[in-house]
């Protein structure tokens, strides 16, 4: 067993110092949810852990004015219960809901939820396993591509990787147009959740934007009339506990049965939490029909690339994507 150092922090600045001090190797930590499970398997060999649940302040839920605020270190149990977040936005609630199991959600902290990293089965191969993966070992190569392929990516792949981004809460933020707050060693500055999260391309172990040494302290949306007319719609092979084959966030602003406008976003099917600006564009100025919404499914997945085994996600995301539009409009009604 591969021997860390471990310091606990009480100030953002103490932890950015320690992680500074640290150097190579080190990493924060909050739940461990999945940390941990990394280190198991060898594939994450941190040096140092800086672990930044004794941060003041950082675990805040702050529902009032014209803005949500959730610290980074909120469980996800407790914004998924947040009586204002379950009433008025739906999707935030649902995705977390639908994330993990009630004993995963009470330990893992919605900051740590977005750094997720893939479920890959080549990538969790172990860092000492017989499958190669450019993720976990850069230059590999990439067994999922022409090797089982189900639960692989249509959507922003790469000939070096086609891994999903596992993440539900992540899907449900991009649609709402969320950023976080990020402190380092530069200060403090603000991203949209979309911004946070790279495409493959010849880098897929480069998986965030966020530079050594920073860490994500909050959350936030700005509120949005679009919130009650929202839902998340995952699907996967079991109902109890399981990563999504394709999920679909939505958020819809309303004119009676017409879409002003309409936020989407999609889970399971792609590298990153996917935005789909084709099928929004497809909605605005339309009655929302079966017809219309399914026809927005479609072209969300135009561009799909599927492999020899996941071809079925681009007919089930349009599907998924389709059922969750109309869920969306169902509550923006009531």
């Amino acid at each position: 067993m591969q021997s860390y150092s471990y310091v606990r922090p009480t100030t953002p600045q103490e932890a950015v110092d320690a992680f500074a001090r640290a150097g190579d190797g080190a990493r924060f930590i909050a739940g461990g949810t999945t940390l941990f499970d990394l280190m198991k398997l060898s594939v994450e060999r941190p040096q140092h852990l800086i672990d930044v649940t004794a941060i003041g302040g950082f675990d805040r839920i702050e529902t009032d004015g014209d803005r949500l605020l959730f610290g980074a270190l909120a469980p996800m149990s407790a914004v998924a219960t947040n009586e204002l977040v379950a009433r008025d936005y739906p999707v935030l609630a649902e995705s977390l809901w639908k994330a993990a199991s009630q004993q995963v959600r009470n330990m893992a902290t919605v900051g740590g939820n977005l750094l997720q990293r893939t479920r890959c089965m080549y990538f969790r191969n172990g860092a000492n396993g017989i499958y190669p993966c450019n993720k976990r070992d850069p230059g590999s190569g990439c067994a999922a591509i022409g090797g089982i392929d189900r639960g692989q990516a249509v959507l922003g792949t790469s000939d070096a990787c086609t891994a999903v981004s596992p993440g539900d809460w992540p899907v449900a933020l991009v649609a709402m147009d969320a950023s976080v707050e990020i402190l380092g060693p530069n200060g403090t500055r603000s991203l949209p959740v979309s911004d946070l999260y790279r495409l493959p391309g010849d880098t897929p172990h480069l998986e965030f934007t966020l530079a050594p040494g920073e860490m994500i302290a909050a959350i936030e949306i700005l509120k949005t009339k679009a919130g009650v007319a929202s839902a998340y719609h995952k699907i996967r092979d079991r109902e109890s506990y399981a990563f999504a084959l394709a999920s679909a966030a939505v958020a819809l602003e309303m004119s009676g049965d017409r879409v002003e406008r309409a936020r989407i976003a999609l889970g399971g099917v792609a590298t990153r939490p996917w935005r789909a600006p084709e099928a929004e564009k497809e909605l605005a100025g339309k009655r929302l029909t079966p017809e219309v919404a399914l026809a927005a499914g479609r072209a969300a997945f135009a561009e799909a690339r599927p492999g020899r085994q996941n071809g079925f996600k681009i007919e089930l995301g349009a599907r998924t994507l389709a059922d969750a539009l109309l869920i969306a409009a169902e509550r923006g009604r009531s």
